[in-house]
């Protein structure tokens, strides 16, 4: 179901890819029907990924805009992050990366949470949402293949007074100053005193249980050598034997609809080189985790 015209609020989705050929249709296309509009830039892939994202555009109902922004760095990261927020005219922005996929309930409540920002109780009264800065979710990481998922010992994100697997995923547009800020690996949004998001006022981070699909550590280019092409890519590839979902496990919708042809089944199973390597580093990186717990503030 798509948002209806009584909510007044709007939302822009930021999707800055490089070779993601494997999972960029099905990020961008879970969130399509609930957004106003996407900026999909690309930033040199090789795989595929324009040819797909061209595909999105032809979709998307008017709402997306492709470019291909060419290539970027470590250190110009920040501004592609920048002149997308310049670009952004609605009153909120929500991050959507290539590998990250929807359920529709989860997109749905966090566009509620949103909208119903703008609205107070009826005892005039600020609303829960009121005065809302940004909104942090659960992610369900993949890991080997679509069957499997990491633990959560696994997460080291600390967010809105919680850690483990966790993402600050919508920003309010109107937060004084906004701006991108530092290098890839070390980039953050951050306020007109360069504070990052997450370490303004806890009050006004939303935390909603509403979890997304997150293929980071999954190969996410058509192929794996071209993941090599991409920044910081290889070290995000986790050979991990994951615990596997159950077998009546709900999948985002967006993975049973119709594709064009160019677009990859996702339903690829580990191969046995994974496995085996996986077999002897899963428990060093359980162990890992034991001893040396990480807690990452973003």
């Amino acid at each position: 179901m798509e948002r209806t015209k009584k909510q007044n609020l709007t939302i822009t989705a930021h999707c800055l890819v490089k070779n993601e050929a494997r999972f960029v249709w099905y990020a961008v296309m879970s969130v399509i029907n609930h957004v106003d509009k996407i900026l999909l830039w690309d930033t040199g892939s090789s795989d595929g990924t324009v040819q797909i994202a061209n595909e999105i555009k032809k979709v998307g109902k008017g709402k997306v805009s492709f470019r291909e922004y060419g290539s970027i760095n470590a250190q110009n990261f920040m501004k592609a992050r920048q002149e997308m927020l310049d670009e952004t005219d609605t009153d909120w922005f929500i991050v959507v990366d290539g590998d990250e996929v929807w359920w529709e309930d989860s997109i749905k409540q966090v566009v509620q949470v949103i909208t119903s920002s703008a609205h107070s109780t009826s005892s005039g009264q600020a609303s829960k949402a009121g005065n809302l800065e940004s909104i942090v979710v659960p992610t369900i990481n993949l890991v080997g293949d679509i069957y499997h998922y990491q633990e959560e010992a696994a997460g080291g994100y600390h967010l809105a007074g919680r850690t483990g697997h966790l993402n600050l995923r919508a920003i309010n547009k109107r937060i004084t100053g906004l701006h991108s800020y530092g290098p890839h690996g070390q980039w953050g949004w951050v306020d007109g005193e360069n504070k990052m998001i997450q370490y303004r006022n806890q009050s006004k981070i939303h935390f909603i249980d509403a979890p997304y699909l997150h293929a980071t550590h999954l190969v996410r280019a058509s192929t794996l050598k071209l993941e090599e092409n991409v920044q910081k890519r290889k070290l995000k590839r986790k050979y991990e034997l994951g615990i596997p979902f159950p077998p009546d496990f709900y999948y985002p919708e967006v993975f049973f609809r119709s594709r064009p042809e160019i677009v990859p089944s996702i339903w690829e199973r580990m191969n046995r080189l994974f496995y085996s390597r996986a077999l002897i580093e899963t428990p060093l990186r359980k162990l890992k985790r034991k001893v040396m717990p990480k807690r990452i503030g973003y």
